[in-house]
């Protein structure tokens, strides 16, 4: 029998990672934009020390549970962050839910936004708490393919005019398909919603509001234990009248002109035609599962319509999951 880390260990790791987190100035409403590289590489520093840190805290043949496997309550918590031209954007989101069986669960959860304006947009700090929402899950693995569905509905109590929502009701259904092949797992999604939603790799520095249908298609890969890759190919089709709410711009109105049709750049509530939030691009990743309660990642994104790249980072805790060890495990 391997030898197991004591559980206090394991919690202080985590206690450590959130208190360094924490100490990073990008909270600071007077952080500069010459150090906005600093500061990406000192929150890519804490990840790779924690994943490190995780695996030595795990048994070897320990791997990620699949939550909705297990009925009963569930919590979870994420911070993490996308950098680019247009500032950086960090997001504190924490839900809880409950699983009613291995097939269906729901989740209830509230997102706070802490946001980085570059010079280009006006070097503003806008953090605010983003709209709650509610998630419908749905699973079911089948040895052909499996299928996943989730209904996101997200109630409109945040404020618009910091781009942290569009003041009215919104919602997104996206379904999932995959099946594996030895280490391979490719996978499609396909959904409808009346605003875009962020994603893993990429938390948006815009809102919107208006009808459109999205698609993705991707692969992952396991590398080595609990190390994977990814990449995949997404496109966003809006219809109908738009309106895009600036997270970068605040309250603080607009500027001068777009860059590649960005408008969420030069005005803080813009309404016309579909070819203003319409979006289409490419993300690769990196991420890492060191052990039941931690997720990380590392990510890209090319966002071909706007001409963005962006990086990003993200560090899960599945709080229920380390709740149900206990101390004695």
């Amino acid at each position: 029998m391997r030898d197991k880390i004591p559980e206090n260990t394991a919690k202080d790791v985590l206690l450590v990672t959130l208190v360094t987190l924490l100490q990073v100035p990008v909270f600071s409403r007077q952080v500069r934009i010459s150090t906005n590289m600093v500061h990406c590489k000192r929150l890519v520093v804490v990840i790779l020390v924690t994943a490190v840190a995780g695996a030595a805290a795990q048994s070897i043949t320990s791997s990620k549970p699949n939550s909705q496997d297990e009925k009963g309550y569930t919590a979870y918590a994420e911070f993490g962050g996308t950098a680019n031209s247009d500032g950086q954007v960090y997001r504190l989101d924490s839900s809880v839910g409950y699983n009613f069986s291995k097939h269906f669960g729901a989740d209830l959860g509230l997102p706070i936004y802490f946001v980085h304006a570059s010079s280009t947009t006006g070097s503003v700090s806008n953090n605010g708490i983003g709209n709650p929402y509610l998630d419908l899950r749905l699973k079911f693995n089948n040895p052909a393919v499996n299928y996943g569905s989730v209904l996101t509905g997200f109630v409109p109590a945040a404020d618009s005019k910091r781009g942290m929502s569009t003041g009215r009701g919104t919602f997104d259904w996206t379904n999932h398909f995959d099946r594996s092949f030895s280490r391979l797992t490719p996978f499609l999604e396909a959904g409808i919603a009346n605003t875009i939603a962020d994603s893993q790799v990429f938390i948006r520095p815009y809102t919107t509001l208006g009808f459109n249908s999205h698609f993705q298609g991707g692969a992952t890969f396991d590398l080595w234990k609990f190390v994977s890759v990814g990449a995949s190919a997404y496109d966003i089709l809006p219809s109908g009248q738009q309106t895009v709410f600036s997270k970068v711009l605040g309250k603080s109105g607009s500027t001068g002109n777009s860059s590649h049709g960005r408008v969420f750049e030069t005005s803080q509530q813009t309404t016309g035609s579909a070819d203003i939030a319409k979006d289409n691009g490419y993300s690769a990743w990196i991420g890492a599962n060191p052990n039941h309660y931690m997720d990380l990642q590392l990510g890209y994104t090319r966002i071909v319509h706007y001409a963005l790249n962006s990086v990003s980072f993200g560090v899960g805790l599945n709080l229920g999951g380390l709740a149900r060890r206990g101390p004695s495990q």
